[in-house]
């Protein structure tokens, strides 16, 4: 199962015509992914019939501590974003010690149950993973997305595959971050996960006129935006792993 991570209308259909098995929504990638638009969740969810889980951030940073103020914001986000038809939901918040918050995360999961939620990775910055495994499981999350607390998810696979086996079934892990058509068959063999994450994007170029501003802190002449094509090329790899049942993974 591979789920794409996306920010716009075209890559949400990108990769719902390439094959992919879900969808995180998104706004503002670049800045890791913060809380779509109600009128973007409307319009993705009109054109794909695959679950469309929505995520929950109210900004960047890469602390995930949160105000209680900023709660409160993406608890209105996620009671707005349920109503109009999410199918789940992915968020986590960490304590200022870098463990997971689990009093923030009961907060919002009361109000997102019962649909599905993903601890996103702020895992990954977490300050001790064995502790945080269970308290993810515990405050109810149905999948971990994680790049097994390196860059990329290729790097992580030790731990990640130390994950999946901790884990035993009581929650789905995801791996995340850096993954590509090259490396999602050792990724998948070598951990033993059976879903993945990834963003599959390349570079388009804006079709506007040319100018002299900048818009924000980065260059807006080009924009990233998911593949239909790599996509599908990554599912099929992904769906030959399964079928051959090529698992390197043991206790």
């Amino acid at each position: 199962m591979m789920e794409v991570c996306v920010d716009s209308v075209e890559s949400a259909l990108n990769a719902y015509n390439g094959g992919a098995s879900r969808l995180e929504l998104c706004a503002a990638l670049s800045e890791g992914g913060l809380t779509p638009s109600p009128g973007m969740l409307q319009i993705v969810k009109s054109l794909v019939t695959i679950p469309v889980f929505v995520m929950l951030r109210p900004r960047g940073g890469e602390d995930f501590v949160y105000s209680c103020y900023e709660v409160e914001v993406m608890k209105h986000d996620a009671s707005i974003l349920k109503n109009l038809g999410a199918d789940g939901f992915v968020f986590g918040a960490l304590t200022p010690s870098g463990e997971i918050d689990k009093n923030v995360c009961k907060e919002i999961m009361d109000v997102v149950s019962p649909l599905p939620a993903t601890f996103h990775r702020a895992f990954d910055v977490c300050h001790n993973i064995r502790m945080a495994l269970p308290a993810v499981i515990e405050a109810g999350f149905s999948r971990l997305l994680t790049s097994g607390q390196e860059l990329t998810a290729s790097e992580g696979i030790p731990v990640i595959k130390k994950l999946v086996l901790n884990a035993n079934g009581r929650i789905i892990i995801m791996p995340g971050a850096g993954i590509t058509k090259v490396n999602i068959g050792e990724i998948l063999r070598q951990t033993g996960a059976r879903e993945f994450h990834a963003s599959a994007k390349v570079l388009k170029k804006c079709s506007g006129p040319p100018s002299k501003c900048t818009l924000g802190s980065r260059s807006q002449q080009n924009v990233l935006v998911t593949s239909e094509g790599l996509v599908r090329e990554m599912v099929t790899v992904a769906a030959e792993i399964v079928r051959t049942r090529k698992w390197e993974i043991s206790v």
